[in-house]
């Protein structure tokens, strides 16, 4: 079940791009890199040339023998079956994180054959890179993909709801049809999270066991590339830190507390594999700052910190939260609900916002969920995962920062008070938007 995605139109703003130089998609594994690279050769080229490093061998040693484009060319030429040309080919290298040589000669292609399109990718790329070793510094684009938000399932699920959210030109309440529409879909969209393998087995109607059948298969195939791609010693680091996850989101200020690994944890001992799965993009880690003020990187407190999943739909199945608990909303499934509409939230904000959003603490009194930086605002924001928004957190932000704006997202209708603006949160991808109609 083919669902849009908004790389597409950043793919085809590179290929236009006069400054372009070989382009690297990041993003975990299985969020569809690979589809994304070869869609966009068959809507913008004549041909395809496909190479994969992990598939074929052989290919590392035509990287080892020689670093001139031209030689490469001729010689990767021998396994396609597609001419290569510089105006009418787009050049793909997959699992480049396989061969320290490939990724070197992006640096040759940027400088002596840069008509060449040339893009790359890789299942744990973002962990290679993290390493150094024989990266072509500024010789490279960047772009990341993440799993399909929720703005791109539902132009997939409902051409009319998504037609609606894009045409809102005013922050004003939805009639309760389409509000109670939203939420229904809202609730899918837990159930199967981004993963393109999952929200394809929901679409199709292939039944909620498909769904979680996919969702397991991908964690265990993280589980695997633990195993594969990781020191001895550090395996059993990063399986504890993945697997408390759920547990470290469950308690109520979701604070990362080492203890909840193992006992007697300490920071210097976890860091590394920490750092593995930030850059293996399957954990995002947003800090708490010290005060609200431009630029909230440097203000960082670099010792507290929160961690979420990469996809919502892994955070549900990794916790082994039944899917019928989220659509039939459960009496017992409260607290670890807040969990999941506070990465659902995050999710949106790193698609489309600039600066990864940082959380904020006042002397034990009070915790904002989120502060976001767009431009040079600084926006706190609560998540509320019902319709029940009480809380003192913002209240406390507002009398000690007075900001323009306060965001919460709730499943309460849109409102403006004051300075304090709720959001539905299915409509956390359209934030940017809201925010210019206000």
């Amino acid at each position: 079940m083919f669902v849009e995605r908004e790389i597409f139109a950043k793919l085809e703003k590179w290929k236009n791009s006069t400054n372009r130089l070989p382009l690297i998609l990041q993003g975990a594994r299985q969020t569809g890199k690979t589809f994304a690279m070869k869609e966009f050769g068959k809507r913008n080229f004549k041909r395809t040339a496909y190479f994969n490093f992990d598939e074929t061998e052989e290919l590392k040693k035509e990287f080892e023998e020689t670093k001139d484009p031209q030689r490469l060319i001729e010689r990767l030429s021998f396994y396609t079956n597609v001419p290569i040309d510089p105006q009418n080919t787009l050049i793909i290298f997959d699992e480049i994180q396989e061969c320290n040589k490939a990724l070197n000669s992006l640096k040759y292609f940027a400088e002596n054959a840069p008509n060449f399109y040339i893009v790359c990718a890789g299942s744990l790329l973002g962990v290679s890179l993290s390493k150094g070793d024989s990266f072509p510094v500024g010789k490279v684009n960047f772009m990341h993909l993440y799993p399909v938000i929720f703005k791109e399932f539902l132009a997939k699920y409902s051409k009319d709801l998504y037609s609606y959210a894009e045409n809102i030109s005013a922050v004003e309440n939805m009639p309760p049809i389409i509000f109670s529409k939203f939420k229904d879909a809202y609730q899918k969209y837990q159930i199967s999270g981004g993963m393109p393998a999952a929200i394809s087995k929901l679409l199709e109607n292939s039944g909620i066991s498909a769904v979680e059948e996919k969702l397991q298969d991908i964690l265990n195939s993280y589980s695997l590339d633990f195993a594969k791609h990781i020191q001895t010693s550090d395996i059993a680091r990063i399986s504890a830190i993945w697997n408390s996850v759920p547990s470290q989101l469950s308690k109520e200020n979701r604070k990362f507390i080492y203890k909840l690994i193992k006992p007697g944890a300490r920071a210097k001992e976890y860091e590394n594999a920490l750092l593995w799965l930030e850059h293996g993009g399957l954990i995002y880690r947003i800090f708490c700052i010290s005060k609200p003020v431009l630029p909230l990187s440097a203000y960082d407190d670099l010792t507290a910190f929160k961690i979420y999943l990469s996809d919502i739909g892994l955070l549900r199945k990794l916790a082994k939260l039944p899917s019928e608990a989220v659509l039939l909303n459960n009496n017992l499934f409260v607290e670890f609900k807040g969990a999941l509409a506070e990465n659902f939230v995050l999710q949106s904000l790193i698609n489309h916002f600039d600066v990864k959003p940082r959380y904020w603490v006042s002397h034990g009194k009070a915790e904002v969920d989120f502060v976001l930086q767009n431009g040079v605002d600084i926006i706190p924001i609560e998540v509320k995962s019902a319709a029940n928004t009480a809380s003192k957190s913002l209240a406390e932000y507002d009398k000690e920062y007075s900001p323009q704006i306060c965001i919460r997202y709730s499943l309460n209708n849109f409102k403006k008070d004051r300075n304090l603006l709720n959001i539905p949160i299915f409509f956390a991808d359209w934030t940017k938007k809201i925010l210019g109609l206000i």
